[in-house]
């Protein structure tokens, strides 16, 4: 196969970018789009031009490194998956591929296709984990926990961290990330203690990072690899609005 891509190229955060044309030719059907992308940096490298800066890591749709909008789309045109499960039979023979870094002040470009979502890290920081000592592991069955509970627990621990959420919002928004990770703590035993000063804390770092605020457009949910639910952030909003109250009450 054969394809045009417009790929985003910046040398650093304060310089200036553009999109510069390349021919992708000769490229397996079954190569994953990062596989494509191989490709096109070793006949850069080899004709002595820098190749394309993007990330990645595990390239099976775990880790939440990779992360491109192609065509518009955070991870691409298919729903459900991650840049590097992205495969080029899903595209035409011929078709134009336009290539992004991820769109977000809270983002800023690092270089190319490679942004800085330390932002992320620093909302987990700033509460996104039970600091109460619960002992060592205990047996399974010691701990009741309902199954919805723990089945709503684990959706939203799926989330990887990709930001494709906040690529996604036209707002540039965090609050499905943060609501993930505050909601899968909130909803078992052990997350209970610190839940309200959870959610006040992340909510809080998330402002101050320069995300925006949701308005329920739902691009997240819709952009999401691993398909987090929107109802995440009902639950978040729900225990930040008790947590701003008890706080109101207690001065």
């Amino acid at each position: 196969m054969r394809f045009t891509l417009q790929v985003w190229r910046q040398s650093g955060p304060e310089s200036p970018g553009e999109f510069v044309e390349y021919e992708a030719a000769d490229i397996c059907a079954d190569s994953s789009f990062l596989e494509m992308l191989d490709v096109v940096n070793e006949r850069l490298s080899s004709s002595g031009q820098e190749p394309i800066h993007f990330d990645h890591d595990c390239r099976e749709g775990i880790c939440g490194a990779c992360g491109l909008m192609i065509n518009g789309h955070p991870h691409g045109p298919i729903a459900g998956i991650t840049t590097c499960q992205l495969h080029m039979r899903h595209f035409s023979d011929g078709q134009r591929i336009i290539i992004e870094p991820w769109r977000a002040a809270a983002f800023p470009v690092i270089k190319d296709l490679v942004v800085d979502r330390t932002a992320l890290d620093r909302i987990i920081a700033a509460g996104g984990y039970a600091s109460v000592n619960t002992g060592g592991a205990p047996d399974a069955n010691s701990l009741p926990v309902a199954k919805e509970d723990s089945e709503r627990a684990m959706d939203a621990a799926t989330c990887i961290g990709c930001g494709a959420c906040v690529a996604a919002c036209p707002n540039a928004a965090a609050q499905l990330f943060t609501a993930a990770k505050a909601t899968h703590l909130a909803l078992l035993p052990q997350g209970q203690a610190e839940r309200q000063q959870r959610a006040r804390a992340m909510v809080a770092q998330m402002e101050t990072e320069g995300f925006g605020y949701c308005t329920n457009h739902g691009e997240c949910q819709a952009a999401c690899p691993k398909g987090v639910s929107m109802d995440n952030i009902a639950f978040l909003n729900y225990d930040f609005r008790k947590a701003w109250l008890e706080a109101l009450s207690s001065r």
